[in-house]
């Protein structure tokens, strides 16, 4: 973390994100020794990622309960807390009952402002449709009013809040008595309150209203439901996946662990276009239930069907092993599944897959060839 001139504390939101990211690791994995595994998971995620960390897409601002003074390892973080780590248990793998859904009735326009607040959020970007709809039923609005303390420094966590309007500051004391000083500044959108329901310990700052605004507040139970519920499904559904891939046997299991939890749900309808033809790459698919058909435009102008790609097979990653634009279209057949890998995530985490994929090249350029006849009539489109 940075300390300008001012004395206004900076926290990355490089930082929240990894944090993030080790939370939902750990308390899916829920290992004996909390130590170890962060000491294991950041050593790992640091070869992994080549130093690189992620950045973050998201339009929040630091969490509350990851706010420090001091630039210090987050092995160290953990280690002076981990008594409190996990103390209210809630294990997704013994959940085989979701019970009874928490629904807090909404107006459409309500529901529509919620969808846009929470749309953004890193916590929820992986979800899927049902799942981001027990999201919405389960929040509740609260309005506040200016001057108003949202939480409190040292209080335990109730809930977690999405802001939908009005300005918020968030202030830290870092020392028992000391002036609390102001570190961050939330001004209609952003969200807080995530970790210290994570992991069952008391709020690390103070948030008040500056503003009168408007919250979107999921108390801490429903909250760790969806979520680690969710993570744990998602997980579980892309392991398999993953599994039924041939050219991700090269990847040891951490990295295919990690891999399942990059990858995002997206579904097509029959017809739909996925990737067009010379756009810039993004990210790649697999296949996980249905058929992608790939096609190229032809000297003629007309779009000749090459390759069908049924569930377990994957496309999209030529654009991004050549960085260059799209060499083909895909579409749907029928309604499909599929889990989209984006290109920060593709270079970090398929980098012993990649001589697989330049191998790959040749047969698509054989297979050109055997449609069009010659490798310079596909010169233009590769």
């Amino acid at each position: 973390m940075s300390r300008p001139e001012s004395g206004k504390i900076t926290v990355p939101d490089e930082l929240r994100e990894v944090l993030l990211e080790f939370t939902i690791s750990y308390l899916l994995e829920q290992p004996g020794d909390v130590v170890e595994y962060a000491v294991e998971f950041f050593q790992k995620l640091k070869e992994n990622r080549s130093t690189q960390i992620i950045r973050l897409d998201t339009a929040g601002s630091p969490d509350e309960s990851v706010i420090s003074t001091e630039e210090e390892p987050p092995v160290a973080r953990f280690s002076t807390r981990r008594k409190s780590v996990f103390a209210e248990a809630y294990n997704p793998e013994d959940d085989e009952d979701d019970g009874e859904k928490v629904i807090y009735p909404k107006s459409d326009g309500q529901r529509q402002r919620l969808a846009d607040s929470v749309k953004h959020i890193l916590l929820f970007r992986s979800l899927d449709k049902e799942q981001m709809q027990d999201v919405l039923d389960a929040m509740f609005e609260k309005k506040v009013a200016a001057g108003e303390y949202i939480i409190r420094q040292g209080d335990d966590g109730d809930n977690f809040y999405v802001i939908e309007s009005g300005i918020y500051n968030a202030y830290v004391a870092t020392e028992p008595g000391a002036e609390p000083k102001h570190i961050h500044t939330y001004e209609n959108n952003g969200s807080f309150g995530e970790l210290a329901l994570l992991y069952n310990m008391p709020r690390a700052a103070t948030i008040q209203a500056v503003s009168d605004g408007s919250l979107w507040a999921m108390d801490r139970q429903t909250f760790r439901r969806i979520l680690l519920k969710s993570a744990f499904k998602k997980r579980k559904m892309y392991e398999t996946l993953i599994e039924s891939v041939p050219m991700l046997k090269a990847l040891q299991a951490y990295e295919r662990m990690n891999l399942a939890d990059a990858l995002v749900p997206r579904s097509y309808t029959d017809g739909e276009l996925i990737i067009k033809q010379g756009d810039q790459a993004d990210g790649m698919y697999f296949v996980e239930d249905g058929s992608v058909k790939i096609t190229i435009v032809g000297d003629s102008g007309r779009e000749v069907e090459i390759n069908r790609i049924n569930k377990g097979g994957y496309f999209g990653e030529l654009a991004l092993v050549t960085h260059k634009p799209r060499a083909a279209s895909a579409y749907a057949v029928g309604q499909i599944k599929l889990a989209f890998l984006d290109v920060e995530a593709f270079e970090r985490l398929l980098g012993p897959c990649m001589e697989i994929m330049k191998r790959n090249i040749d047969d698509y350029e054989d297979q050109l060839i055997r449609i069009f006849g010659s490798k310079s009539n596909i010169s233009d489109i590769r």
